[in-house]
């Protein structure tokens, strides 16, 4: 299969999964999208909360009933994309810009499902073509970027995190009115090290470590749609 079959096909899949009388999360990237999709032509009855605003468009476009995350108590299942997807089901996540609101989401869920093609796995995190998003707020975002560099620098990383910039190159804002600093890792070999020196950084909103977050895996390959577990991917076969 394509990567664009690839993703429709667990974007199919993992629709499946929704029940009626669930409120269900939705991430945001070209591989949720097939999922929102998806999940609009069932035609069930359930609620839906989005992760981004172009998520929520794409909802309300295909007639499904959207709730803020404050009137969620608790969601019932989380269904989103991954840049990449590495042992134990640890994920980057970001490269569409909303990781703040996706992680707010899944740490809301009670299960979280994430949906991919075969490319999206590695060996190690921070070993694909994608660098770590780091989510700032604006005011003083060059202080904060210089501690980044500090922090990275004591888990043994030498990066020099870019402002992400669009095409025309103005500044990315984030749906939270944020920006984001890409950090070119390479391999991560302490995630939770890396999180943790993230998350002490005063001006820090996010990072895009999902870690013990995500149940399970829906991957596209060219025989079809493969489940896999944390477990699954302890001893990583791939790559």
């Amino acid at each position: 299969m394509s990567a664009d079959d690839s993703k429709r096909a667990v974007g199919e899949a993992a629709a499946e999964l929704a029940q009626p009388g669930m409120i269900v999360g939705l991430g945001t990237g070209s591989t949720a999208a097939w999922f929102v999709r998806a999940l609009a032509t069932r035609g069930l009855d359930i609620r839906c909360v989005p992760t981004s605003e172009a998520t929520a468009a794409l909802a309300r476009e295909g007639g499904l009933a959207l709730i803020a995350l404050d009137e969620a108590r608790e969601i019932d299942l989380t269904v989103d994309g991954a840049d990449e997807i590495g042992p134990g089901l640890a994920l980057i996540k970001g490269a569409g810009g909303a990781l703040l609101r996706e992680k707010l989401v899944w740490e809301a869920s009670r299960r979280c499902v994430v949906i991919a093609d075969s490319s999206k796995l590695v060996r190690v995190l921070g070993a694909g073509r994608y660098p770590l998003p780091i989510e700032v707020i604006a005011f003083g975002h060059e202080h904060t970027l210089r501690r980044i560099e500090a922090g990275l620098a004591d888990c043994g990383i030498l990066a020099q995190p870019r402002l992400r910039r669009r095409d025309d190159g103005a500044v990315v804002l984030t749906d939270s009115g944020n920006l984001i600093y890409d950090a070119p890792c390479g391999a991560i070999l302490d995630p939770p090290g890396v999180e943790a020196a993230l998350k002490s950084i005063t001006g820090v909103v996010e990072h895009g470590l999902f870690l013990g977050l995500a149940r399970e895996a829906l991957i596209g390959t060219a025989a079809g749609v493969e489940r896999l577990s944390p477990r699954d991917l302890m001893e990583p076969p791939y790559g």
